[in-house]
This record gives C-alpha cells, sequence and structure tokens, in this order.
C-alpha cells in the first residue's frame, strides 16, 4: 500500500533570532542554513521516514535549488519520477525565521508551485491504483488541489487535506467550485488559526475547536481533526468526538511540527490503525519533530518514533 503526496516542494531559508522582528525592525539573528522543505515535501518526508512507502508529485524550477531539493528527497527513499522540474520559473521558496522559543514565521514564494496543474493531475492519476491516501495541501493553487481530490475520490482513495498555509478566503474563492470541495475530504487537519479562519470566529481551546469542526462537517467534510499545538489534537467523525493530548517534550523548533503530525496520521492509517490511534501518531510525529531543528531533517525515523511510543505505555 502507498501514500502520495501531492503538493508542494521548496527550499527553505531559516535564520535563527533572539526573539521574531517585530514590523520595520531589524535584529540580528545567530544562525542560517538552507534545507529542503514546502508543505507537500515535508508530508512525504515525514510518512516515509515512518517507514510508509510514499510517492510524491510536484514541481521544482530552473535554478541552483532544483538538483539540491531533487536529492534531497531521494535521500529520504523517495522516488523524484514524478516531480517535474519546470522550465519556466524558479523553485518554490520559504523564507523563515525561529526565534528562541522555537516559534516562527514563514514567508512563502510558491514559484513553480503556483505551476503546478492538468499536466501534474495526469500523472496523479497514473499512479493512485494501490494508494491509501492522498495527501493535499494548500501551497498549489486551489483549483488543482480540487482536482486532486476528484481524481482520488473516483480511485477510492482516502483524501486528507492540511488546509495550510491559512486562507480566509478558502470557503469564498472559487464561488462555484467551494460547494464541490469540501464533500470531496474525507480528513482535514487544521491547526487552531486555520479552522478559525475557515469558519470566521476565533478558534482557541478544545471547545471552539469543535465548534468549527462541526461547521466544516456541515460543508460536507467527513472528519475533523483540529490540531491544538502543545495542547494537543481534537478529532470530530459522523460518530464521536475525542480529544488526544499533547506529548511533553523540550520543543526548540515548531517548523513542520503539522507536516510531520500530517505524516504520522497517514502512516498510522496506511498500517489499518484506527482513527484515534492515527490521531495519536500524528500527535507523537508532531511532538518528536519539535525537538530539532528545521524541517525535513527532523521528521523522526521509525525506530525514534517507536521507541518514544514504547516509553509513553
Amino acid at each position: 500500500m502507498t501514500i502520495i503526496v501531492f503538493g508542494s516542494i521548496n527550499i527553505d531559508l531559516a535564520a535563527k533570532t533572539p526573539r521574531l522582528p517585530q514590523p520595520g525592525e531589524t535584529i540580528i539573528g545567530s544562525n542560517f542554513f538552507t534545507a529542503g522543505g514546502g508543505k507537500g515535501a515535508n508530508q512525504a518526508v515525514a510518512a516515509a521516514r515512518l517507514g510508509t512507502s510514499t510517492h510524491i508529485i510536484g514541481r521544482v524550477g530552473n535554478d541552483k535549488f532544483a538538483e539540491e531539493l531533487l536529492t534531497n528527497l531521494q535521500s529520504y527513499g523517495l522516488s523524484t519520477d514524478n516531480v517535474l522540474i519546470d522550465q519556466n520559473t524558479h523553485s518554490g521558496v520559504a523564507i523563515i525565521a525561529v526565534d528562541e522559543t522555537g516559534q516562527n514565521n514563514i514567508i512563502v514564494i510558491p514559484g513553480a508551485n503556483n505551476n503546478v496543474g492538468e499536466a501534474d493531475i495526469e500523472r496523479l492519476k497514473k499512479v493512485l491504483t494501490g494508494a491509501t491516501s492522498l495527501l493535499l495541501q494548500l501551497e498549489i493553487p486551489l483549483e488543482v488541489v480540487q482536482e486532486a481530490a476528484k481524481a482520488a475520490r473516483q480511485a477510492g482513495v482516502r483524501v486528507i487535506l492540511d488546509p495550510a498555509p491559512a486562507r480566509a478566503d478558502l470557503p469564498l474563492a472559487e464561488p462555484s467550485k467551494r460547494i464541490e470541495l469540501y464533500p470531496l475530504i474525507d480528513i482535514m487537519t487544521p491547526n487552531e488559526v486555520e479552522a478559525g479562519q475557515l469558519v470566521g470566529f476565533r478558534v482557541n481551546d478544545t471547545e471552539t475547536a469543535i465548534v468549527a469542526a462541526k461547521q466544516l462537517q456541515e460543508r460536507g467534510v467527513k472528519n475533523v481533526i483540529v490540531k491544538l499545538g502543545d495542547r494537543g489534537a481534537v478529532a470530530v467523525t459522523a460518530d464521536e468526538t475525542f480529544f488526544v493530548p499533547a506529548f511533553a517534550v523540550e520543543a526548540i523548533d515548531t517548523v513542520a511540527a503539522g507536516d510531520a503530525f500530517n505524516g504520522g496520521l497517514a502512516s498510522a492509517l496506511d498500517a489499518g490503525l484506527s482513527l484515534s490511534e492515527a490521531v495519536r501518531w500524528g500527535a507523537a510525529a508532531g511532538a518528536l519533530c519539535t525537538t530539532k531543528r528545521g524541517a525535513q531533517g527532523a521528521m523522526p525515523d521509525r525506530a525514534t518514533f517507536d521507541k518514544f511510543l514504547q516509553n509513553l505505555t
């Protein structure tokens, strides 16, 4: 069985700072590094590191970052056969600042990710057979996300959407299509900020997370998992509502923790585990990711992951 990730591939340009700057302020950082990123690529690496057979479909640009990005994905055991080098633009770039507490802010310049389109959908259709889940995010055009979800639904493949980066206009974007997208989603995994922007009110605790999740279900989503950071996650299905507490770790960098969550979630479902256990896997993978700096290099391998869970029992 296989997980397919259809989405963004970026190069991360990351700076460590004592604190995040205020508007108009210049501060001195303490470290700088480049690394593979992009929510699509991060989720693919997260799943692959847990030992799950994973395919990635996306684009890089015609620049010096392309070879670095492809080599990096290959180093994690991912095939890059379905990653297109777009000759007409640059690779996606994320500019990241991380403070001493592990909090971050990120600017994303999509580049080649903005050109993901029909040709990529056709490549997706050819590999859907035998897949258990299709993981989607919002760093590629929304209409392409929708077409990918449709293709997965037609193939009988579970659709997991991480509605990130947060888009306040998602319910209103593509007005003629918005009613179609939600019913195509089997599992939506917003964090509290994204959930709040989708439903139009602040989500800051389990109670508001449950209300937000139910509103998203009313739009057609089957299952909603709201990630509450270091407070855990709330899951709402047609049959039950449950809370999975966060795991206590010494967090030093929260970049890509949400991507680690989705990789862990999909890997557990691929292994045939229940949704509640899958949310627990997601929470564990996300927690472990925060104990290292960076994105893909911080994703836990299976041995580390299994040991972490065993020590909790």
